[in-house]
């Protein structure tokens, strides 16, 4: 497995980020056991690196793997926009991985420089956690080229987590062509660089291979996120990190499970969900929610908004 440092942050991860929203209640929802062993069989591959969130309700499990690998790499995010909100963040972050520090802390799903300003007393508060040592780095996750030209400025920003993949899938306002430049310049800038939904959320999972050449083919990204559920995915993706290629038993057995999002027969079609997803891939008709296939990501946050639970990713 190949390690880099995130910009300048100093702090070292391996290539491939477990991702981790695919074995939590908003999608997998495996059971803790299951979902500490699927992290561990990528721990025990060399991966040191846990991409997670509060939406992601899925802290007890990088507390296990914790108990048993002590020194892995842990990056938060929510969606804190004050420094109230953003203790409560931080707190609930460190008493649910079982730390006193946690490497990275994010603002979650920025947009833009405007974006950025309106979350900015919550940034304020992170830095001061970071010079007292319960975080390591602060950075913004996004979906748009705008949050990162936007960030790629800020001195308060270490690390960016941008979206990225070969068909541009789920940027919200370019293209991957424009995406990639605003991530050369923040690089450029010593921002710390690992991207998300290189398989653009499980959408692109046919071309699979091509996919995962071409985001471990970007040089200026330190890491990438990619969400595994199952020791086969582990150990897929693995090899392909590692310039090998996957066993085609156990590809054939990946490929042949097929996702989709359930809406429940028991949704009231309170339009909940529609704060969740920013792609605008749910419409309430007939007095229940809708996916459209298409615009759909699969991302699961749809889900964290539904009061009844209606939504799952299956």
């Amino acid at each position: 497995m190949e390690y880099r440092v995130l910009g300048d942050t100093g702090i070292k991860v391996s290539r491939l980020c477990f991702g981790s929203l695919t074995i939590s209640p908003l999608q997998a929802n495996l059971s803790l056991k299951d979902g500490i062993d699927v992290i561990l069989e990528a721990v025990d591959r060399g991966v040191n690196f846990i991409d997670t969130a509060e939406l992601y309700d899925n802290y007890d499990y990088i507390k296990g793997v914790l108990k048993y690998k002590k020194d892995l790499i842990i990056c938060s995010k929510s969606y804190a926009y004050d420094k109230k909100t953003a203790e409560k963040s931080l707190d609930l972050c460190l008493k649910g991985i079982g730390r006193d520090y946690v490497d990275i802390f994010m603002i979650h799903e920025q947009e833009s420089e405007l974006t950025l300003k309106g979350h900015y007393p919550a940034i304020e508060y992170f830095l001061r956690q970071k010079e007292l040592g319960k975080v390591r780095a602060v950075g913004i996750s996004t979906h748009t080229v705008a949050a990162v030209r936007a960030a790629k400025k800020m001195d308060a920003i270490d690390v960016i987590h941008p979206l990225i993949n070969i068909d541009g899938l789920g940027i919200q306002d370019g293209t991957a062509k424009e995406m990639e430049e605003q991530i050369k310049q923040a690089k450029i800038n010593g921002k710390g660089i690992y991207g998300m939904k290189p398989l653009g959320g499980g959408n692109l999972i046919r071309k699979y291979q091509e996919c995962l050449r071409y985001v471990i083919n970007l040089d200026f990204l330190d890491s990438i996120a990619l969400g595994m559920q199952s020791r086969e995915e582990v150990i897929a993706n693995i090899a392909m990190f590692e310039d090998k290629i996957p066993d085609p038993e156990i590809m054939d057995r990946i490929s042949s499970k097929k996702r989709k999002v359930l809406v429940d027969f028991w949704c009231q079609g309170c339009g909940s969900c529609l704060k969740g997803c920013s792609q605008n891939a749910i419409a309430i008709n007939n007095g229940k929610a809708e996916i459209d296939e298409d615009k759909c990501l699969l991302c699961g946050y749809c889900g964290a908004f539904c009061p009844e639970f209606c939504i799952k990713i299956i």
